[in-house]
């Protein structure tokens, strides 16, 4: 990571000081969800369950070879929006995502900073276009489910209200009681950011790799960290000026 272009200290301490609500992307910033669990296969394995149903036609080509799983949900729904058909899809794809979470690989830093912003005084909550299923599933294995529950915004029946649309993370504001001002979301795509940015939540990238940290600076993110470890010595430091 170019240190250029990564978040300085104390853009960090300024981020932490005015965040009481912290909203976190799940796969990403949480943990790799699909480390041992290939995402591009789901992706094929929906493709293909299409194509047994006779539904070849549904998709264009650029749709048929996407990498992401999302992408081929929305751009069934798109077609077919709210629809049994869209269900099974769905639903298949939360099964997948429950294998997933057996082998997800921890984000590194991420439980430690959970615990440690959450013993400080900050309410955290998950805005995700994965299903609150996995997502509960995943905190119960790593013992920080109680840091985040009951809020809890995935994947809902309601595919258009994905990011990068700001339902779940407005979701959250409001049953949280808070201004947007207040909150800060952590994500690692550009839909992140812009989900954030429309709801006018103030936003901190999680870039693990220089391609994740170009996408998210051609989509206008400006805060970008190469790993949480700055982030976790930045809370641990709001916290003892706290307790002095």
């Amino acid at each position: 990571m170019t240190t250029e272009t990564e978040t300085e200290p104390n853009d960090l301490r300024n981020l932490i000081e005015g965040a009481r609500v912290v909203l976190w992307d799940f796969d990403g910033p949480v943990c790799r969800l699909f480390a041992g669990h290939s995402a591009e296969r789901v992706a094929r394995d929906l493709v293909d369950w299409l194509e047994g149903q006779g539904l070849h036609g549904l998709l264009e080509d650029s749709e048929r070879e996407s990498l992401d799983p999302h992408f081929v949900l929305r751009a069934v729904d798109r077609r077919h929006p709210g629809s049994d058909l869209v269900a099974e899809l769905e639903e298949r794809l939360t099964q997948e995502e429950l294998k997933a979470a057996a082998s997800a690989r921890p984000t590194p830093y991420a439980d430690p900073l959970v615990r440690t912003w959450t013993a400080v005084g900050a309410r955290l909550a998950i805005t995700t276009n994965n299903s609150p299923r996995v997502v509960k599933e995943y905190l119960t294995s790593r013992g920080v489910l109680p840091c985040f529950a009951p809020h809890i915004y995935g994947r809902t029946q309601e595919l258009r209200h994905l990011k990068p649309h700001p339902h779940c993370v407005q979701r959250a504001l409001n049953a949280m009681g808070a201004a947007p001002s207040t909150a800060l979301m952590i994500g690692d795509t550009p839909s992140d950011f812009l989900a954030a940015r429309a709801a006018g939540v103030p936003f901190l990238g999680y870039a693990r790799n220089e391609r994740k940290h170009k996408v998210l600076r051609e989509a206008g993110a400006e805060r970008i960290v190469g790993s949480l470890e700055p982030l976790l010595k930045a809370v641990w430091k709001a916290g003892e000026v706290g307790q002095a």
